[in-house]
Order: C-alpha cells, then sequence, then structure tokens
C-alpha cells in the first residue's frame, strides 16, 4: 500500500496495487472471491495456515481474500494522518461490530464485577444490547450518562471495575457530539478504551483514533455501502493499548485479536460479495460525504427558518448543543490540501420537530413525494423516518416513561438527489401536513 498518499487516493487504491493486480490477471478491481475456502499445494501448507504460522485465509470464517481488502482500506482510511498503527476487521452487521468490540472488554476472566460507562444517546438497537443482553442477561452493570457532554458525569461513574467508555459521536438521531480529546484523556487515566461508534461522521470527516479514541465501529451498511446493496459492520482499533487488567494478547493488535479468536469462534463474518459491493462504494466516500454534508446544511438551515418546524438538529446550526465541538472536530479531510482554508462539515443526518405534534410529523412523513420512507441512512437516496416508532420504538417499550426521542422527530438522511428538489419536497409536505 502507499502509505504516504491522500484520503481520496487510499479509498481508491487501498492494499490492491500494481503488483495485487499482476496476481490477478492485470485486473483493476479487486477480485470478488466467491468461495467458502481455500486450497493448499500441500498437507505442510495446510497445516502451517491453520495454525496461523503463515497469513492464508483457510476458511471464510477465518477470512476471505475480498474481505482483507476491505479490511486494509478502512484501517488506512481511519488511520490516515493518525500517529499509530491501526488495523481493521470487518463483521456482517453494524450491531455485530459493537457488540464484538465490546463484548471483548467483559469477560470475567479479569474481575467478576464488571461495568462499562455510555452515553445515553445511542441507536435503539446498541441501547438494546447494552441493557438487555450485557444487563439483563449477563448482570453486566451498565452506567448511562444522561449528558454526554459533562465530563464530571464521565468521570464519577468510572471505578476499578469499569471495562471501557461508549460513545456514539454524532449519535443517531440527535446527531449529538462528545468531546472525543476529554473522554480519551479520562479513558486513559482510567486505563480502559475508550470505544467511539462514528458512523454519522464517517473517516472522511472525524477519524477518532487520532483525536483520542482506542477502537472506532462503524455500520457499513450507511455512508461506506451508500447503494444500499449490502449490510456490514467494522472494527478499528490503534495498536498497542494500554489497559490495565487486559491481556496483552488483546492489546497488542485488539482489531487482529477479534478476527483471529471472537470472530472466528462465534462466526458473524461479512459475506465476500458485500465486501465486494461496499469497496466499490467506499472509494467515492469523500467526495460523496462531502456533497451530501453540504446539502444537509442548507436543508437544516432551511428548515430552521421554517415557521411550520417547531425544532431542528444538526451539528452545523448554532443552535445545536454540540455546535462548537463540531467546529472544531468535523473537518472535511484534505479540504486544506491545496493550500486554502480547511472546511467543516457536518454530516448528513438531521432531524426536525414540526408544529402540530405527533400528527403532524406522520402527515409530513405520508406526504413526502421524493424523500423515502425507510429506515436506513447514509445512502446515496435520501430517506426519512420517525425514530420514536421505529428504530427506538423498543427502547421506548420498554421504558414508557423515558422516551429516548421525542415522538414526534423527524429523521432525514441527506442523499445526492438534488437539493432544489428535496427542499420543495419538504416544502409541501409540510403544507399538506
Amino acid at each position: 500500500m502507499v502509505t504516504d498518499a491522500r484520503f481520496a487516493t487510499l479509498a481508491i487504491r487501498g492494499s490492491y496495487d500494481h503488483a495485487e493486480s499482476a496476481n490477478h490477471r492485470g485486473s483493476l478491481s479487486e477480485p470478488a472471491y466467491l468461495t467458502t475456502a481455500q486450497h493448499f499445494e500441500s498437507t505442510e501448507a495446510m497445516f502451517a495456515a491453520a495454525g496461523d504460522e503463515r497469513d492464508d485465509w483457510v476458511y471464510a470464517r477465518r477470512g476471505n481474500p475480498t474481505v482483507r481488502y476491505l479490511e486494509s482500506t478502512v484501517a488506512a482510511l481511519e488511520g490516515y494522518q493518525v500517529d499509530a498503527g491501526v488495523s481493521a476487521t470487518t463483521t456482517g452487521t453494524g450491531m455485530a461490530a459493537i457488540t464484538l468490540a465490546t463484548s471483548a472488554f467483559l469477560s470475567r476472566s479479569v474481575g467478576a464485577h464488571p461495568n462499562f460507562v455510555s452515553s445515553s444517546a445511542c441507536y435503539g438497537s446498541t441501547t438494546m444490547v447494552f441493557n438487555n443482553r450485557y444487563g439483563d442477561e449477563r448482570g453486566v452493570d451498565v452506567r448511562w450518562v444522561d449528558d454526554p457532554l459533562s465530563i464530571e458525569d464521565w468521570a464519577r461513574r468510572i471505578d476499578d471495575d469499569t471495562r471501557f467508555l461508549y460513545a456514539e459521536s454524532p449519535s443517531n438521531p440527535t446527531v449529538q457530539l462528545v468531546d472525543i480529546p476529554a473522554l480519551g484523556a479520562l479513558a486513559r487515566e482510567a486505563g480502559v478504551p475508550l470505544i467511539i461508534d462514528s458512523t454519522l461522521a464517517t473517516p472522511a470527516l472525524v477519524r477518532p483514533l487520532g483525536l483520542g479514541a482506542d477502537v472506532v465501529v462503524h455500520s457499513l451498511t450507511k455512508a461506506a455501502g451508500a447503494s444500499g446493496r449490502s449490510m456490514g459492520g467494522v472494527v478499528v482499533a490503534r495498536h498497542d493499548l494500554r489497559l490495565r487488567a487486559q491481556p496483552e494478547e488483546l492489546t497488542a493488535d485488539f482489531a487482529g485479536y477479534l478476527r483471529s479468536g471472537p470472530l472466528r469462534d462465534m462466526g458473524s463474518v461479512l459475506s465476500p460479495f458485500n465486501a465486494w459491493t461496499i469497496l466499490a462504494d467506499i472509494r467515492e466516500l469523500r467526495g460523496r460525504v462531502d456533497a451530501m454534508s453540504a446539502g444537509a446544511l442548507r436543508v437544516a438551515r432551511h428548515l430552521e427558518a421554517s415557521d411550520k418546524v417547531a425544532e431542528v438538529f444538526y451539528p452545523g446550526l448554532e443552535t445545536h448543543r454540540s455546535h462548537g465541538i463540531a467546529k472544531r472536530d468535523m473537518w472535511l479531510v484534505d479540504s486544506d490540501a491545496d493550500g486554502g482554508p480547511a472546511e467543516n462539515r457536518f454530516g448528513f443526518l438531521l432531524c426536525f420537530r414540526p408544529k402540530g405534534g405527533v400528527e403532524a410529523a406522520y402527515g409530513i412523513l405520508d406526504h413526502f413525494d421524493l424523500i423515502w420512507r425507510a429506515n436506513n441512512l447514509g445512502q446515496v437516496k435520501s430517506t426519512a423516518t420517525i425514530p420514536a416508532t421505529t428504530t427506538h420504538k423498543q427502547v421506548g417499550d420498554a421504558k414508557p416513561g423515558k422516551a429516548p426521542v421525542p415522538p414526534d422527530m423527524i429523521r432525514v438522511s441527506i442523499g445526492l438527489e438534488h437539493l432544489d428538489d428535496l427542499v420543495e419536497d419538504l416544502d409541501q409536505a409540510l403544507e399538506k401536513s
């Protein structure tokens, strides 16, 4: 891999260079190895690969060449301008990546009563995994921080049994950021990892490993795989994690440890076909996220000025609680490469609450003609949903008295349609509601 290349070049080339191409009859694109197992030239070679004495893939649950191309590309993008060794391992979905990254630190072999501290501004399925799978089923103490911007609230929940800190930045759906450098310093002092879900930023806007995080997770189903054809997830980690009470095999290369141990054993692997389609999508990540983010800012400002809208959630607006952190940390990668000033970009997701409450929100959703009613985000097609009744419904049903998001909030993911058409669709839906 060309390690001194710029971000866009890394996204296009990854680890598939001229030499790799020569090994595949000159193919310009990474081949899709749509096969479950590897043939070996000899018994000796087979045994060596199975015993991890040579870097082969053996069986698709243990790896696949196409999947490895994607892993090396994502590691290069998340590790861009980061002064550390970085590696990645992919999973079948984003939730599998979150579960794989967090469960690895909850072993009772390093303490009988594990706990972890998490921002309460989390995606609905993440909340359910933490509360139900970890808390109720395994007895893990989940310590929620209601105000993720309060470092004091994080600090007072950490003790000797804390295993990690976790946050989404920006969060789904309220696009709330956290102060990654401050949380990173807190995690280092405690000797635990800081894990950041950076799906909504993508490495085109934020690379948390360079800000103080130790582990980053993404749903590759979203902006990385913007065509909407495949699901996937990824865990990216810096090497040589300095963590208390964790074995060296885990801390030296955490992503590699996950690939060769927990992922291999539990089997939540990424399909090579899905890896192949995501590789095609991720090549244009920077330009796509740039355009979608610029569009989202224009739409957010338009909605903020509407007399039919009560509230808009978007970190690019000065009214958003984490606008200051967004201005500091969210930059279009390499936007200053030609000597001009660096440019802020604030992501492709926004939410708003219409005047008229829940009935108005349902009416707006029903009246969209161009924007798709769908629960995915980050695609080239603009989508909208009402999180309280879809992505976060399970959380609300489990705790009716503590709704995680307002019931009248509409989440909109801005795609690549012409902005005038998107604004017109929003306006007509607002008028009819």
